[in-house]
């Protein structure tokens, strides 16, 4: 058995308010792209401000996915591959 592997968001100052919800926001756009983030098979579930990966996902995807997530710079400030 793999251990998950996650990847920690970290919001811009206007979505860091605990009343935003991160990553569950009901704003459209952040919707928009958290169904984008799921279509990655290695991706178990998505949290306020994480991402589960199975354990076995390549690194590249963990790259891949925190580097789409940086360009989202109207909601992300920086993420944190763990």
């Amino acid at each position: 058995m793999t251990t998950p592997r996650g990847i920690r968001v970290l919001f811009q100052k206007e979505w860091a308010a605990s009343e935003r919800r991160g990553l569950l926001a009901p704003d459209p756009r952040v919707r928009t792209l958290c169904r984008v983030i799921v279509t990655y098979p290695e991706v178990r579930h998505i949290g306020p401000d994480r991402i589960s990966l199975d354990g076995a996902a390549d690194a590249r995807v963990l790259d891949t996915v925190a580097r789409f997530l940086e360009r989202q710079q109207w909601l992300v400030k920086s993420v944190v591959i763990e």
